[in-house]
């Protein structure tokens, strides 16, 4: 039988251009969408056992310290408010991990809610990445206040976004905006890198 996935990412039309930027910008800069990752929201609370067992069936326990994220294998966690994280790992992946949260939670008061398919993930990375995001965004983004590891939920270019700081040496930053906004952002975006290309 053929393949009749005929998802479109909400930028695929700006694929060219944001490889083209990248190319142009001489290693200083990488753009490019990581489409369709899975993206749960996570609420309960963070004090009671869900918690725990949630940590448990993700591999970690859920970050309590306000804006940072945590690794596991293929996943990340992010600390989203003093009651929510959003649970992000590789796409097809939702439904595997809505059910391990739903199954670890048994009986408690909790929300977990698919969320995959209202926003898109932008990599920024490379050395002038910072540099870069720092033209529209109000986050001091310097490593020693916004580290590896961290992630705020902010504006950038006016687009409400979630900016995480890949842990990974040179990993760059991932931006999840919303679907509807994610054009608008690339646009602002490769408008704003022309000095770095």
């Amino acid at each position: 039988m053929a393949d009749t996935d005929t998802r479109r990412s909400p930028l695929s039309a700006a694929a060219g251009r944001l490889a083209a930027a990248t190319r142009a910008s001489g290693g200083a800069l990488r753009l490019a969408e990581l489409p369709f990752l899975a993206q749960i929201d996570l609420r309960l609370d963070p004090g009671g056992p869900a918690a725990e067992a949630a940590g448990l069936a993700l591999g970690a326990p859920l970050p309590l310290e306000p804006c940072t994220a945590v690794r596991t294998g293929d996943l990340a966690v992010l600390w989203l408010g003093p009651d929510q994280w959003l649970v992000v790992g590789p796409p097809g992946a939702q439904e595997d991990l809505e059910a391990r949260l739903r199954k670890a939670a048994g009986e408690a008061h909790v929300s977990v809610t698919d969320v995959s398919a209202q926003r898109t993930t932008l990599l920024v990375s490379g050395p002038r990445a910072r540099d870069l995001l720092a033209h529209g965004c109000s986050l001091d983004l310097d490593p020693r206040v916004f580290p590896p590891g961290g992630c705020a939920q902010t504006a950038l270019a006016r687009a409400q976004v979630v900016l995480v700081a890949r842990e990974e040496p040179r990993a760059g930053f991932w931006v999840l905006v919303r679907s509807s906004f994610a054009g608008y952002l690339a646009d602002w975006l490769l408008d704003a890198a022309t000095e770095y290309v």
